[in-house]
């Protein structure tokens, strides 16, 4: 359960027009003619989307994926899946969808941005979310109908929500692999054994009067860019803080929580842990006792 301090502060930072939600842009992919596989840019609030897709060989054999591309005017923002401070994660809905058995979305590496809040975990510029698509039946084609919904932010942050639709056909073919593979590329890898970055250990005080973590993590000699960050979709957890720079390869990190009963709610949950370098990322699960 997510701790109602916490979540009192996450609402108390977010600016009228998300706290009240507000939706300012709704936008749909419209009628316009776009290539197959691809819906047309739905234009949203000081940005655009649009849903892609593609075969690509994965693991041997040709698998078909989509992506969501999100374009964003300089000095806008959007979130990840723990939007860190304040803020609100992209939700996915695929519920219209037909001859969808599953689809997985997978989030590139994030980055962290300091506010008027205080930091914030998301991207700017452009991101695209791979989705891995399960049919139900093979051979036949998937009809994709997504709503995807979003917080953007600048000086204000504001929701918005595009509807996509998109036929992906059984001879699909490459499409948009390129925009695709390079979006894969950019999502941390589950951790292989002595692969780095990883982490060398996580130190939990959770029953002390200033509950928190203390993670060390070792990352690739000459990295640069090196950060941490974690998550639960069941609960929220504080954006870790650097404690000193990156040194020989390694950094320290810290999680302060902002009561007890914060603390206690990681307990027996898989943390998420996302370690992001220039020289690679990696995703590993961690359990609290």
């Amino acid at each position: 359960m997510i701790g109602t301090n916490f979540l009192a502060r996450r609402a108390a930072s977010l600016p009228t027009a998300l706290a009240i939600g507000v939706f300012l842009g709704i936008a749909s992919g419209g009628a316009f003619a776009a290539p197959v596989g691809e819906s047309p840019w739905a234009s949203q609030t000081d940005s655009k989307v649009r849903l892609v897709s593609g075969m690509l060989n994965r693991n041997g054999s040709a698998a078909p994926y989509a992506a969501i591309q999100l374009r964003m005017a300089p000095g806008w923002k959007t979130y990840w899946r723990n939007p860190g401070d304040s803020g609100v994660p992209p939700s996915f809905d695929w519920s219209g969808s037909k001859n969808l058995k599953s689809a997985e979305v997978l989030y590139p590496a994030p980055h962290r941005f300091a506010d008027a809040n205080g930091t914030a975990i998301g991207y700017k510029g452009e991101v695209v979310f791979p989705v891995k698509i399960t049919p139900e039946h093979a051979g036949e084609p998937v009809e994709l109908a997504l709503t995807f919904q979003y917080g953007l932010c600048k000086d204000l942050c504001i929701p918005n929500s595009a509807s996509l639709d998109v036929v992906l056909p059984p001879d699909l073919g490459k499409g948009d692999e390129a925009l695709i593979q390079t979006a894969l590329d950019h999502v941390p890898q589950p951790k292989q054994k002595d692969a780095l970055p990883r982490i060398a250990s996580v130190t939990a005080n959770l029953d002390g009067a200033k509950p928190g973590l203390e993670i060390e993590a070792l990352y690739p000699k000459g990295a640069s860019g090196a950060d941490l960050f974690i998550d639960n979709p069941e609960i929220a957890v504080p954006v870790p803080q650097a404690l000193g720079p990156l040194k020989d390869g390694k950094q320290r990190f810290s999680v302060t929580f902002y009561s007890p009963d914060e603390a206690a709610a990681i307990k027996g949950k898989p943390l998420r842990i996302v370690l992001v370098s220039d020289e690679g990322s990696t995703e590993t699960t961690w359990t609290a006792k």
